[in-house]
């Protein structure tokens, strides 16, 4: 194994309100935006018409091992 890692992604997140969030990601000219919508709120007791409908941090991680 080696000593040094071979990647370190440096990302920011900004809460903007409630789930929203704003990420800031390596490669991605524009900032992602993380948040809940329809189970995801339901799940979380948030009003479905509280916040605009975004995908959730768990929708990329399945997307991610996905691919």
């Amino acid at each position: 194994m080696a000593d040094e890692g071979v990647y370190t992604s440096r990302i920011r997140i900004e809460r903007v309100k409630g789930p929203v969030r704003r990420a800031y990601l390596p490669a991605e000219p524009e900032p992602v935006m993380f948040g809940v919508h329809s189970g995801i709120a339901e799940h979380y007791g948030v009003s479905a018409d509280a916040f605009p409908p975004h995908a959730t941090t768990l929708d990329y991680i399945v997307a991610a091992t996905a691919g």
